[in-house]
């Protein structure tokens, strides 16, 4: 499991070399714990743009990293620009608490926005927002446990449905799953013309099973999977 900026940045490039159009990392700290701080940030995103120049990179800002959703809002609202360091886009999860403080506090440092949607009911509160056409990809993330309703496709189908009822979502959408529903997500989204992204966030195992050498092998097979259908697909070299 990559940990470190270098580790991070050999597995953003690998996972370029099977195909991925961009990374999603989780940087941490000296003590290998999921980290905000402005430094381990920069030095994950740095080292990764130092191996692969040109890559765009996203970071998590998910809860749980820090201890309250006022601590995630201070320490985002300190981080560079992509020009000077900073991350290209970020993930928010539209579910948290501060979700669109969050998200304010990097537009205005130039970073990107990733809309984290896991349930209809969030899908529901972004659609209705006065952010659809200002986010850079609404990321439809399907979390066993998390996301009500059948599961798998199903899921992703009820997430979709509450997006789209307002009317169209103009942002490109990305679609991943969790364990079992991996596969069979992503084998769904591929046929609907959805970007994927893949990644040992997501699952160890590949389609048939094994279990994959690293994230790079997850995106070849996630390649295959949108070559057959037409669709694009996001790598990702986190290590969650």
């Amino acid at each position: 499991m990559p940990r470190t900026p270098a580790e991070l940045a050999r597995s953003a490039a690998d996972a370029v070399s099977a195909g991925a159009f961009m990374v999603h990392v989780h940087p941490r700290d000296e003590t290998g714990r999921e980290t905000l701080e402005t430094r381990h940030v920069v030095d994950a995103v740095v080292a990764i743009r130092a191996l692969t120049p040109g890559l765009r990179v996203s970071v998590s800002t998910r809860d749980g990293i820090v201890g309250s959703a006022r601590d995630k809002l201070d320490l985002v609202s300190r981080w560079p620009t992509p020009a000077t360091g900073g991350p290209d886009c970020a993930s928010v999860n539209w579910h948290e608490d501060g979700s669109e403080e969050v998200a304010a506090a990097l537009c205005d440092r130039g970073i990107g926005v990733e809309a984290g949607i896991w349930t209809p009911e969030a899908a529901a509160r972004f659609a209705g927002s006065g952010w659809p056409g200002r986010v850079e990809r609404v990321l439809v993330e399907l979390i066993a446990g998390a996301t009500p309703g059948p599961g798998g496709p199903g899921a992703a189908a009820l997430v979709l449905a509450a997006l789209n009822g307002p009317g169209a979502i103009p942002e490109p959408v990305v679609v991943h799953g969790e364990e079992a529903w991996a596969w069979p997500v992503l084998g769904w989204a591929a046929a609907a013309g959805h970007d994927l992204r893949i990644g040992l966030e997501d699952t160890c195992l590949l389609p048939d099973g094994r279990e994959a050498r690293d994230n790079a092998e997850l995106v070849g097979a996630a390649a295959a999977l949108a070559a057959r259908q037409g669709a694009g697909w996001a790598g990702d070299a986190s290590e969650t």
